[in-house]
């Protein structure tokens, strides 16, 4: 399943790379796009979408 979603407080390639590592942390396998300058996170994973959220939040990012 792949889908988005919106990380406000993103700012940095630092932000995206932490956000990487907790989502592969939850699926290894997941392909993860972290753009800084949109905010944007799209992600391609057998996790469920709940399950990623949970991750980005509890590595300290905000979901919107």
């Amino acid at each position: 399943m792949s889908f988005q979603f919106t990380v406000p407080n993103m700012a940095c390639s630092a932000c995206s790379d932490t956000i990487t590592t907790a989502i592969k942390a939850i699926d290894p396998t997941a392909q993860v796009s972290a753009d800084p300058k949109t905010k944007q996170v799209s992600v391609e994973t057998q996790a469920s979408e709940d399950t990623i959220k949970e991750a980005v939040t509890n590595a300290g990012y905000t979901v919107a």
